[in-house]
């Protein structure tokens, strides 16, 4: 079970669209009163500190690019090593990103499905490219299940 109440938001982000997303994500969160949020970079961040925190916190957000029809390896390798060390018990919130066929929540819900006792949030944030005005309102959502759980 979770040490403690906050939430880590790991991602990977090829252009910097992706991390502009979860900066503004992290903001909203933030605004929204949430306690604490840790935020790692898969390809540039200790992926070990970010597996720990992923056990630390009660909730989860993953948020990456679609890569090659499925998700950008740092974030699948951070995935596996999840399910591998028996990840459970956790609140998961998804945000994906693509240029025209954005896929990667199908193929990280694929893999969280192999884990028990996740509670997998009904809002995925899904991103063409760059934000949009309309993503500000998934976000907003998304941020607000994540909350209320």
């Amino acid at each position: 079970t979770p040490e403690e109440e906050g939430i880590v938001v790991a991602y990977t982000s090829v252009y910097g669209h992706t991390k502009a997303a979860v900066n503004q994500f992290v903001e909203k969160l933030k605004s929204k009163g949430c306690p604490k949020v840790v935020v790692y970079d898969l390809a540039r961040d200790d992926m070990s500190q970010a597996l720990s925190d992923a056990f630390r916190y009660s909730k989860l957000v993953l948020a990456t690019t679609t890569y090659n029809a499925g998700i950008y390896p740092f974030m699948h390798d951070f995935l596996t090593r999840l399910a591998e060390h028996n990840f459970r018990n956790r609140t998961v919130g998804l945000i994906e990103n693509g240029s025209w066929a954005p896929c990667a929540a199908k193929s990280m819900k694929a893999i969280l499905d192999t884990m028990k006792s996740l509670d997998i949030c009904e809002k995925t944030v899904s991103i063409k490219s760059t934000m949009k005005d309309a993503d500000v309102a998934s976000m907003e959502a998304l941020a607000d299940e994540l909350l209320a759980k």
